[in-house]
């Protein structure tokens, strides 16, 4: 008994030392901000117009970039009750790159360029939201719904579109593949400036859903019968939410091309970051976290290393070694 006493009084300070939530989410902004300020102003060469221009499209699109994936996954791991799950792994990019390839199989490389716009991103969005909202609404809304039958169906379909994928490529021509390699590849820095308002408006309009429901969210964590209990249309709350999630991965993945762990790092930092499980705490600091992540290796990659192409390709590689460390660390999905 007196060594357990002695723990709690030595634990007690740590505790009290510790930051307080709503700091940590202003050290955090105040983080982002500075890394956005940097990339906007820092290192102009030439033209200060034109470079500012781009940079901004860049800053606009790794915003919605950052938010899409890490409310999308933090909103879905809560409705999975699993902390390993995320909407990419679950088929998005496999259909994403299951459209792209067959526009370029059926109609050629110089198809990807000509049919560009609004009704393209549209088009794909819209695909991929009815894709996953029947996967995620017929495996995991009904009675015996499962979340290891949901993950097996997912990435079962996901891996049969890839493999439908890869043998439609190796019928392609070498110049169509470069092609199409392009927009198999997270592309932050090359997204149409166009398409900002669109998906911005609907990251502000799934932001606002979400944050109206953070209570009810918070109530979902407690399993279904709990939800129930405690007022919570458990069946309608889940819909919504996929309903959301899907939305906003589709509308990034169409925007700026697949990213598959990205999510999954900005939600399991923000969780260790907060030491909360309050959507309220833990959605914004995924937010913040999310866009430190792009904009600040996106300006190390520039003006550092030289490489501005390079960082999805970076953190699909470092979001991959974390998934499989926090994977075999945990034991379990």
């Amino acid at each position: 008994m007196s060594e357990k006493r002695l723990t709690v009084r030595a634990a007690a300070p740590a505790r009290r030392r510790a930051l307080p939530v709503a700091a940590r989410l202003t050290l955090a902004g105040t983080i982002a901000a500075t890394a956005v300020v940097c990339y906007l102003f820092l290192f102009i060469q030439g033209s200060f117009d034109f470079a500012f221009e781009r940079r901004l499209t860049v800053i606009g699109t790794m915003a919605v970039v950052a938010f899409a994936h890490a409310v999308g996954t933090v909103v879905f791991q809560t409705i999975t009750h699993n902390r390993i799950l995320t909407p990419s792994i679950m088929g998005f990019d496999a259909v994403y790159i299951l459209m792209q390839t067959l526009l370029v199989a059926f109609f050629g490389g110089g198809v990807l360029a000509v049919t560009d716009g609004m009704p393209k991103l549209l088009t794909q969005t819209l695909l991929m939201v009815c894709f996953t909202m029947l996967l995620f609404r017929w495996l995991f809304s009904g009675r015996s719904g499962s979340i290891h039958v949901m993950l097996l169906v997912g990435v079962v379909l996901g891996l049969a579109f890839r493999s439908v994928s890869d043998f439609l490529q190796r019928m392609l021509s070498p110049s169509e593949y470069d092609v199409l390699s392009t927009r198999l590849f997270g592309r932050l820095t090359s997204a149409e400036a166009s398409y900002l308002p669109l998906a911005g408006a609907v990251c502000l309009i799934v932001g606002a859903v979400v944050w109206y429901r953070c209570h009810r969210l918070d109530a979902l964590l407690l399993g279904r019968d709990a939800a129930t209990n405690l007022g919570v249309d458990h069946k309608r709350e889940l819909t919504v939410m996929l309903l959301m999630v899907s939305l906003l991965i589709a509308m990034s993945t169409a925007l700026a091309g697949p990213m598959t762990f990205f999510g999954f790092v900005t939600a399991m930092l923000a969780y260790q970051m907060t030491g909360t499980h309050r959507h309220a705490a833990v959605l914004p600091m995924a937010f913040f976290i999310g866009v430190i992540t792009l904009v600040g290796g996106q300006f190390i990659l520039e003006h550092v290393f030289y490489a501005s192409g390079m960082l999805t390709v970076v953190i699909e590689f470092l979001g991959g070694a974390v998934f499989l460390l926090h994977l075999l660390r945990k034991g379990t999905l």
